[in-house]
């Protein structure tokens, strides 16, 4: 009996042992929810060049359970913008495949669908960053959680 009450004592000991020293890989954060630009990043090198949204300029992105849509309005422009279609990311990588928008992007997307851009993700923030055929960064939109 003192054999198996040992026994049992020392496989509580080594299951609580490995439990405790068991640590969760960090967890990516998410893109879900609602996203506002908030300025724009020109790359020429070592230099980046922040440019702020005129007044009216707004943009808005969405992403929930794998799909991203997309509105934009500018006081320059009459006509709003829009896009949707479906998204991934990776620990490095947002790549948006979009499906249909509004006439501009229509004819844009005769061209180009598919689009990949540098992430850097936290929880209430992203830049989508475009890279040139060197893998060097050209652009980012810089966007804020709002929801």
């Amino acid at each position: 009996m003192k054999k198996l009450l040992l026994l049992v004592f020392l496989m509580l000991i080594l299951i609580s042992a490995a439990t405790i020293s068991t640590s969760k890989p960090d967890a990516m954060h998410t893109m879900e929810g609602t996203w506002e630009l908030q300025s724009f990043y020109n790359y020429d090198g070592d230099k980046v060049d922040t440019v702020k949204l005129i007044d009216g300029y707004r943009q808005v992105k969405m992403y929930y359970n794998g799909s991203v849509m997309w509105s934009r309005t500018d006081p320059n422009d009459t006509v709003g913008r829009f896009g949707y279609g479906r998204y991934h990311i990776t620990d490095r990588d947002l790549v948006e495949d979009i499906e249909y928008g509004d006439y501009s992007m229509m004819r844009a997307l005769q061209t180009l669908r598919n689009f990949r851009f540098e992430l850097i993700l936290t929880d209430s923030t992203y830049s989508q960053i475009t890279l040139d055929e060197d893998g060097n960064r050209t652009f980012s939109e810089n966007y804020l959680r709002i929801d």
